[in-house]
């Protein structure tokens, strides 16, 4: 039975609390507890490395969980997507209140990230694996995957527009006039009350939609019994002995950590090393818009010129302007410049793994004809290292600027803390993408062997 269109739309709007929420735990988390919970900066990249760490790791056990549920009347995957969602939007409204106490400060945040962590995949997950649920024809598996991916990328223009513009609202101290003319002197008893206030109001937004994208998901989509079981460890072992995917997943791991360290570390360069508070939110939201816009032309890019092509012009594009925006003395337009060229790298970022997943699946399915049922396996473990990736990011620059003497409540930091804050968002992702562009070379699916491998499974399904 074809899907209907209404069905595709509610699908792909499931998609939307994941990249929403990461988006803004991605880009602000990190100001937030160094700024407005005043923690120390060695407890912050504990709470940021083992919050991530801890998600990662419940990938692959929430996925074996899933798959010795019982069938319902609402099928498998939809009594998880729901019953997780409502603790999930108040561990994630927890997040991002300051709690009246200053011993267990760090904690509050370590607990309640990790449980947020924990309940979003399990609405995660089998939201992914629902895929292989709404319909046992392949065309419309990939159109409702094609819905999903511009609704998540609307996802994150939502996450940082809806963050960035409230909290952007807000007053900072040293608009608050409460900055001495001693830049480095802490300010933990002015950090102004409109800061959390604006923090609170946009999670509560955030988790409005959260509830809202999971409802329509739950009424709008239907699932069904299409799959047969197939032993997890069997194929666990057989995914990864395929060479192709190592490779691939090697390759992105790498220059997927290049930009979430890009991501995590930006606002706070923006804020401090280039001294635009009132402008990083707006700053941030151009990187969003940037990387929605340029989407369809890297799908166009990939078909025409191939999705190797692409990955060596697309996923490097922002190199220079990255080296460009620590070089040059501090200029909002050069910020904005760069911004936008980031955001089309972003975007490639972005959309080549989910473009190129599918090419490895289909070589494994002609390498092992008698083995199939396996896709599961191949995506949750590549959302397992891009998650391990994020935490290691964040962990590693909140460290590096702990070392580096970072002092939270403060409008001007230490030159060394803006020495380390340049590197983090220009020298480490350039290098670090230059380490999976090595690494992908030895990528030995290229458009010859994809299209040798779509024909030998065309005649596999005669």
């Amino acid at each position: 039975i074809a899907l209907t269109v209404w069905s595709k739309v509610c699908f792909a709007i499931g998609g939307a609390p994941y990249q929403i929420t990461a988006t803004a735990l991605g880009f602000f988390l990190q100001i937030f507890l160094l700024d407005v919970a005043l923690l120390d900066p060695l407890n912050a990249s504990v709470i940021l490395f083992a919050g991530r760490a801890w998600d990662a790791v419940t990938d692959p056990a929430v996925g074996f969980l899933i798959s010795r549920s019982p069938w319902t009347r609402h099928g498998r995957m939809m009594p998880w997507i729901l019953m997780s969602t409502i603790p999930a939007v108040l561990c994630y409204f927890l997040i991002w209140v300051v709690p009246p106490i200053e011993q267990g400060k760090m904690m509050w945040y370590l607990l309640f990230y990790c449980l947020f962590q924990t309940l979003q995949t399990c609405f995660h997950v089998p939201y992914s694996a629902l895929t292989m649920f709404i319909s046992n024809k392949q065309q419309e598996r990939d159109s409702a995957t094609a819905y999903r991916m511009t609704v998540e990328v609307l996802g994150t223009v939502i996450g940082t527009a809806v963050q960035g513009q409230i909290v952007g609202m807000a007053n900072t101290p040293s608009e608050d006039g409460f900055i001495s003319h001693q830049p480095l002197t802490p300010l933990s008893s002015y950090v102004s009350l409109s800061q959390r206030r604006a923090y609170m109001i946009a999670s509560a937004v955030i988790s409005l939609i959260y509830v809202l994208c999971a409802v329509v998901l739950f009424f709008g989509v239907r699932e069904q019994d299409t799959q047969k079981h197939v032993s997890f460890q069997t194929g666990l072992r057989l995914v990864m002995g395929h060479g192709p995917y190592v490779k691939l997943v090697l390759a992105f791991l790498f220059t997927s950590l290049a930009f979430m360290l890009l991501e995590g570390n930006f606002a706070v360069f923006i804020k401090y090393t280039l001294g635009f508070r009132e402008d990083f939110q707006n700053i941030l939201l151009v990187i969003m818009l940037s990387a929605t816009l340029t989407i369809p032309m890297w799908q166009w890019f990939l078909c025409r010129f191939g999705k190797k092509t692409a990955v060596y012009i697309g996923i490097p594009w922002a190199g220079p302007f990255m080296i460009l925006v620590v070089c040059v003395k501090s200029s909002l337009l050069v910020s904005y410049i760069v911004s936008i060229a980031a955001g089309a790298s972003v975007a490639a970022a972005f959309l080549l793994p989910w473009s190129m997943l599918p090419d490895v699946v289909d070589d494994f399915k002609v390498q092992n004809p008698t083995s199939q049922g396996h896709e599961a396996i191949f995506y949750s473990f590549y959302v397992f290292f891009t998650k391990f990736a994020s935490g290691v990011s964040l962990g590693v620059s909140t460290l590096a600027l702990s070392f580096a003497g970072y002092v939270t409540g403060v409008c001007v930091q230490s030159d060394s803390v803006n020495l380390t804050l340049k590197i983090l968002v220009s020298a480490a992702p350039v290098s670090l993408i230059v380490l999976g562009l090595l690494i992908f070379k030895m990528y030995p699916i290229n458009e010859e062997r994809r299209q040798y491998n779509n024909k030998q499974l065309q005649l596999l399904l005669r």
